[in-house]
């Protein structure tokens, strides 16, 4: 059973529908979103691209936390069972609130990936990559040191990540040499393993393996966050044993939908459906 708004943004009605939501600040998000379709292929997701807002990461914290609300808020309309936040910029800083204002599960992709990436790295260092945004936040290792106090992490923002992923050049030489210049500290440094701390990391993680070698487990947060919502979901085991959602599942954007179903069949690992233009103001 999920919830569905009835007349403001802090009441919801029960409807049956048992969707998972997702909202990411782009298309990066799709990695998650593909996550939890392989992990619970009889699970309805839903997903929303704020594609007219993004990027988030230099925006201000109380602005990031209106577009997290206003995120959930339209997701929750659709009627969904879990929230799952896919930005790891909206993660650090609006999760708190989402938690409080609904009455269903909402998980991140900051604490599941910082979790599994300590029991990866087996108290070694721990690398951390990310945008410049999430790394100056320092929620990472924030993450970390509520989970592990004597954790030691390494983190280095790697911003051509991101246009690289969306340009499709996931196995270029030119990829590889600025991945060589941005993880050579951590390498230095002993890292045991390293969470790609971006939804867009993942596309390029061949690349990103060759450079920091075989013997450091990189820590793909969408697994992370597909696993630790089968369990939250008290009904999850139902949804993995079916082989198709109930329902078609849905994907939405707030700007471009052409440019969004272009690139996002890279993230997704396939076709996207018809993209649906979604107008976030009531």
């Amino acid at each position: 059973m999920s919830i569905c708004r009835e007349s403001s943004a802090s009441a919801w009605r029960a409807v049956e529908v048992g969707a998972i939501g997702i909202f990411d600040s782009g298309v990066g998000g799709l990695t998650v979103a593909r996550a939890i379709m392989e992990e619970l292929p009889g699970r309805r997701v839903i997903y929303l691209g704020d594609t007219a807002r993004v990027p988030y990461g230099p925006k201000s914290p109380r602005t990031i936390r209106r577009f997290s609300k206003e995120n959930g808020d339209f997701l929750a309309d659709h009627g969904i069972d879990a929230l799952v936040v896919a930005c790891n910029t909206a993660s650090a800083l609006a999760i708190e609130e989402l938690h409080s204002r609904y009455p269903f599960p909402v998980l991140g992709v900051l604490e599941p990936g910082v979790r599994e990436g300590l029991r990866a790295a087996k108290g070694g260092p721990l690398g951390v990559i990310g945008t410049v945004g999430t790394i100056k936040s320092a929620a990472y290792r924030l993450a970390a040191a509520r989970l592990d106090s004597a954790a030691v992490v390494e983190c280095r923002a790697c911003p051509l990540f991101v246009p690289l992923a969306e340009e499709g050049m996931v196995d270029h030489l030119a990829t590889e040499l600025i991945a060589r210049d941005y993880l050579e500290p951590l390498t230095t440094a002993g890292i045991r393993a390293l969470v790609l701390g971006c939804t867009h990391y993942p596309l390029l993680a061949p690349i990103i393996q060759r450079v920091v070698g075989a013997d450091v487990t990189l820590v793909d947060s969408a697994d992370a966050v597909a696993r630790e919502l089968v369990a939250r979901l008290p009904d999850a085991q139902a949804g993995s044993e079916a082989t198709v959602p109930p329902s078609p599942n849905r994907f939405f954007v707030t700007d471009i939908a052409t440019r969004f179903s272009e690139v996002g069949a890279r993230f997704l690992g396939s076709e996207l459906p018809a993209v649906e233009l979604a107008d976030l103001v009531e």
